[in-house]
C-alpha cells in the first residue's frame, strides 16, 4: 500500500531535539516577566525576519490576536470587521473581547478579505479591521491601510499563515499597526503551539508586553497595572522556533517549489481554478487551495473523499463561513456570496516540505484521473 502524504507534517530533526534538551538541562522552562533567555532570542530573531522593530512572543496565534485587540484599546461597544472566510479564531478574538464581529465578503480570486466590502461595512462603531493572509497570499494591505487610515481604525493583520509571504516586497506586518502570526504544528515553521505579535510601534509594544504577563509592568511585580493575562511562550518552544526560523526560507522556497510543479500538472483541467500568485506578491504556499468550478459541496466532498483513499491529504478549508457557525449566528444574518461559494468549492493538495517529486507525480495523477 502506498504511503499517505498528509496536508502538513512537522519539519523537525535533531537540531530541534538539541536545542529542547539544552533548554531542559538550563532549568529555565519560562521567564518572568513574559520571556526567558531564549524567548528573548527567537523574539529579536524574529522581529529582526520579518523586519519589524518590536516581536512580542506568546503561547499562541489566538493569544495574539486576543492580545493585540486588547493593546488597541477594542471594548464590548466596538465592532471589528473580519473576514469569514477563514479559521474562526480571528472572529474568535474579537467574540472574546465582547466586541462585535462584522463579517464582510471576500475577493473570488485570492479568497482574502475585499477591501470595497471593508468600506461599505465601517459604521461609527468600528474600532478595526483584521485582514486574514489565507493560504500564505497577503491580503491587499496597501488598499486596506488607505482605508483604515481615512477612518481611524486600527488594523490588526492576521498572518497566521503568511510565513514567508511578501507584499511588494515586504514582509506581513509592514502595513498595518500589528501583525499575529502563529506557530502550530502544521504551520510553515512551528514551536508546536505559540504565537507572536509584531508592531513597529512602541506604544502598542509596550502594552502587549504589559498584558502578556497578567498586567504586571516592571519592576512592579505581583502589581498589576491594567487587566492582563498568562500568555507567555515557554523556553521549549522559543527553542523549537528559533531553529525553525533559520530554516524557514528553505522550507517556504520548497512548498513554492512544489506549488510550481504542480500547477505545471494540473493546468489542463478545465475544470479546476488553480491558485495563482499575484504581481508584487510572493506566495508563502502554507495551503495549496484548488477550486471545483461551478460545482456544490456534495461534489468537491466525493472528489476529496476519493483522493483521501488514494492516500493523498486532501482537505477543505474551510467548508463552514464562520457567519454561518451555530455561535456566530447571534452577530446577524449576513449575505455573502463569495464567501459561501468558495466554501463549497474550495478544496487543498499538499505541498509541504516534505513532499517529494514522487508525490507531486502522484497526487497530480490522482487528480487528473478524477476528471477524465
Amino acid at each position: 500500500m502506498r504511503k499517505t502524504i498528509p496536508i502538513n507534517v512537522p519539519q523537525i530533526d535533531d537540531q530541534e531535539i538539541k536545542i529542547v534538551t539544552k533548554v531542559l538541562r538550563s532549568g529555565v522552562l519560562t521567564g518572568h516577566p513574559g520571556k526567558g533567555p531564549m524567548v528573548r532570542r527567537f523574539e529579536d530573531a524574529f522581529a529582526d525576519f520579518v523586519k519589524a522593530k518590536h516581536a512580542v512572543a506568546v503561547n499562541s496565534g489566538t493569544a495574539g490576536l486576543h492580545i493585540a485587540l486588547l493593546a488597541a484599546d477594542v471594548t464590548p461597544n466596538d465592532q471589528v470587521i473580519v473576514p469569514s472566510f477563514t479559521f474562526v479564531a480571528t472572529a474568535e478574538a474579537v467574540a472574546l473581547i465582547g466586541a462585535t464581529p462584522i463579517f464582510v465578503d471576500i475577493n473570488s480570486s485570492t479568497y482574502n478579505i475585499n477591501p470595497e466590502k471593508i468600506e461599505e461595512a465601517i459604521t461609527e462603531k468600528t474600532k478595526a479591521v483584521i485582514p486574514v493572509d489565507l493560504y500564505g497570499l497577503s491580503a491587499d494591505m496597501e488598499a486596506i491601510k488607505e482605508i483604515a487610515q481615512n477612518h481611524d481604525l486600527t488594523v490588526i493583520e492576521d498572518a497566521a499563515q503568511a510565513h514567508g509571504a511578501l507584499y511588494h516586497g515586504k514582509p506581513p506586518g509592514a502595513f498595518a499597526d500589528m501583525a499575529c502570526w502563529s506557530f502550530y504544528a502544521t504551520k510553515n515553521m512551528t514551536t508546536g503551539e505559540g504565537g507572536m505579535v509584531t508592531t513597529n510601534k512602541e506604544e502598542f509594544a509596550e502594552r502587549l508586553r504589559t498584558i502578556r504577563v497578567h498586567g504586571e509592568t516592571p519592576p512592579f511585580f505581583y502589581t498589576s497595572s491594567v487587566l492582563g493575562h498568562n500568555y507567555r511562550m515557554p523556553e521549549m518552544e522559543a527553542a523549537i522556533g528559533y531553529v525553525q526560523l533559520q530554516k524557514l526560507p528553505k522550507f517556504v522556497e520548497k512548498r513554492r517549489r512544489n506549488a510550481e510543479l504542480l500547477t505545471e500538472r494540473l493546468h489542463d483541467i478545465k475544470e479546476l481554478r488553480l491558485p495563482t500568485e499575484l504581481k508584487n506578491y510572493k506566495h508563502g504556499w502554507y495551503l495549496y487551495t484548488v477550486r471545483l468550478l461551478g460545482a456544490k459541496a456534495t461534489m468537491r466532498n466525493e472528489i476529496v473523499g476519493k483522493l483521501k483513499e488514494q492516500g493523498i491529504g486532501a482537505e477543505i478549508y474551510y467548508r463552514t463561513p464562520i457567519h454561518l457557525m451555530p455561535y456566530y449566528r447571534q452577530f446577524g444574518e449576513y449575505s455573502l456570496p463569495e464567501t459561501e461559494r468558495a466554501a463549497e468549492q474550495v478544496f487543498s493538495l499538499p505541498v509541504h516540505p516534505g513532499v517529494t517529486l514522487e508525490d507531486i507525480e502522484y497526487i497530480a495523477k490522482s487528480v487528473k484521473k478524477l476528471f477524465k
